[in-house]
Formats: structure tokens, sequence, C-alpha cells
């Protein structure tokens, strides 16, 4: 676009003079250089310039990767939201299984103090399910302290105030079952529309347009010109026109090879950059063959400590039964009690470690 500037000056000789004759014979006149001051306006116009050319090109890949990394800033956003939304969940079933758990204790305890003091059973049986009662109650309110951050981490995800009341509308069952991971687990990465790896060309095509621009640099520059000047004070003699017009002409001649050396530092770092883009790629390959896998294994490992989980409960039940007709003791209800729990932590990791691989999985195919 044109360029406009405006400028004013003022000059004072300081009483010099000028001696001027049009004869020889004559005596010369004195005429003195009188203040002047001059109000000018300049309008530019860039006709040619390889550089600004090129320039206009990079900014608008610039702005293609200003877009790519926002976009890839709202994927680790999704990310980060749905890891938590998961551990919120996983957090609120861990602390209802455990919930449920000592109140059957509870019920157990309470039965066997009866038992006991009918003779039935010995004090030992009694003090083992009391510690086994006071070791759940400390495992949940542990487990309400990790859903108050798990809470808190999700408003600061979101940009929430602390004080904002969340409510969690999805259960975790329901985000499960309503995945089709077979069939997800089955498709193929597109390179070419990953975020990283968008990001990554975009960097080559600047990367391209830093040699064009270095190469801009042996053309020639060409602008044109127009200025009006008006006097505000005037000289005795006054020759200089109020209208010019003008073209400037730069011609790059010799600049001792630093024209050269920096076409070949931006020839080096396009081959980088092709290097970097080959590397994404067979990177982003074997991170797709990874995560496939890593997705295939949660899903096979949730199916199997989902099982575990129905076998520890019943055995559990089963012992639980046995203790109340006392053919087992405290002990063995305390072992299988814990092997139950140790059987549900192990189904809420897996749980987890599905959800985290869904997610990861989801985020490499641009589909969060």
């Amino acid at each position: 676009m044109p360029q406009v500037d405006a400028k004013a000056d003022y000059s004072n000789y300081l009483g010099a003079e000028m001696m001027f004759s049009f004869d020889p014979n004559m005596p010369a006149s004195a005429i003195p250089f009188n203040p002047t001051s001059t109000f000018s306006l300049t309008v530019s116009q860039l006709i040619f310039s390889g550089s600004y050319i090129v320039g206009l090109q990079t900014a608008r890949i610039y702005q293609q990767l200003s877009e790519t990394a926002y976009e890839k800033g709202v994927l680790t956003i999704k990310e980060n939201v749905n890891n938590t939304y998961s551990l919120i969940l996983v957090n609120e079933l861990t602390r209802d299984i455990l919930k449920k758990n000592l109140a059957n204790l509870k019920d157990t305890y309470t039965k066997t103090e009866s038992m006991y003091s009918v003779g039935m059973v010995e004090r030992t049986d009694v003090d083992q399910l009391s510690v086994s009662v006071n070791m759940l109650e400390n495992q949940i309110r542990s487990a309400d302290r990790q859903v108050v951050v798990s809470y808190n981490m999700l408003r600061y995800i979101l940009g929430l105030p602390a004080d904002t009341q969340v409510e969690l509308t999805d259960k975790l069952d329901q985000i499960i079952e309503q995945i089709n991971f077979t069939v997800l687990a089955s498709d193929t990465l597109n390179v070419r529309s990953n975020t990283d790896f968008r990001l990554m060309e975009t960097q080559n095509e600047i990367a391209q347009k830093q040699v064009t621009l270095s190469k801009m640099s042996y053309l020639p520059t060409l602008a044109g010109f127009y200025q009006n000047s008006q006097k505000i004070l005037k000289p005795k003699l006054d020759f200089s026109p109020k209208n010019v017009v003008g073209l400037n002409l730069s011609v790059p001649i010799f600049s001792s090879g630093l024209r050269k050396s920096q076409v070949d530092q931006a020839k080096i770092a396009l081959e980088k950059s092709n290097n970097d883009k080959a590397l994404l790629y067979d990177n982003l390959k074997i991170e797709e063959s990874q995560l496939r896998f890593n997705l295939n294994t949660a899903v096979e490992k949730y199916n199997s400590q989902k099982q575990n989980v129905e076998v520890a409960d019943r055995v559990n039940k089963n012992i639980e039964l046995k203790f109340s007709q006392g053919t087992v003791a405290s002990l063995d209800l305390t072992q299988a009690n814990n092997s139950y729990l140790a059987a549900e932590g192990d189904f809420i990791g897996a749980t987890m470690e599905l959800l985290k691989a869904y997610t990861s999985w989801m985020k490499l195919l641009n589909n969060l």
C-alpha cells in the first residue's frame, strides 16, 4: 500500500549573505540568506521488492501456523478435561465401593459383637473386624479428599471460580458402554491431519520461504514517489519546484559474500526442517502402533479385571456367610474382604488406564 509522510522544516542562516553580479565590471550585490521554512507532503509506492513479496507470502503461512497451534491447544485442553473428568468418576466410584464395603463390614462387626456377648466367638474376632472397619473409614476419608482435589483440578482447567458447583452428568459405565473399542482400534491414522505434523509442515513451508527470501536479496528494489512542497518562509531567490515525481532504484552489487552465506544458511535450515518432518512422520506411525496396542491391551485388562471383581465378590459373600455360621475364622473373613477390595482397586486402575488409552488414541486421530 502507498505510504504518505508529511514533513516541516525551518532553517536560519545567521545573517549569511551571497555576493552576486550579472556584470563582472559592476560591483557585486549582497543577497542575504533569509530564514526559510518548508512544508512537504510525500507519497511513496513500492513498485517491486522481492523481499516484500516473499514477506507477504510468509505472513499468510504464519497465520496458518497460529491457527494450527490454536487447534492443538484446544486438543490439549480437551484431553486434560477428559482425563480429569474420568479421574473424578473413578475417584467417586472408589469412594462408593469403599462405603458399600464399610456398611457390610459394620453389619458383620455388629453381629460378631452379639455373638461374642453370648460366647460364640473370641474377642480376637471382634478386634480384627474393628481394625478393618477403622482402616476402611480412613480410606473413605482419603477418597473424599481425592474427589475434592479432582473437582478443583477440573475447575482450574475450565477456568471456573473455586466456588462454582460442578455436576457431572455422565456415568462411568455409560461412557465405556457407548464406545466401540474394537472398531475404534481398527481406525488408521491420517498423518497429514495430525496437528503436530501440520505444524511441522507449516514450519517447513516457512523454511522454504526463508530460502526464497534470502535469494531475493540479489534482486533490485524499485519505488516511486511524489512530493509537494509549500514554502512558509521563502528565500529571496527560490528556484525549487513545488511538485516532484521520481523513481528510486536500488541495485545490490557486492556484499563480500554476505548474501551467499545467508542463502546457504537458509538452505541448511530447510534441510534440517525436511529431516525433522520425515522423523516426525516415522514417529507418528510408531506412536499409532503403540497407542493401538495400548488401547487393545487396556480393553483386555479391563474385561479381565471386571471378571475378577465378580469372582472376588462371590468369594467374599460366601466367606461372610460361613463366618456368620461360625465355620471360618475372622482372619479368613478379613483376607477375603481384602482380596475383594484389591480386585476392585485393580478394576478401577484398569478402568482409568482404558479411558486414558482411549483419550490418547482419539487425540492422535484428531477426534476429541
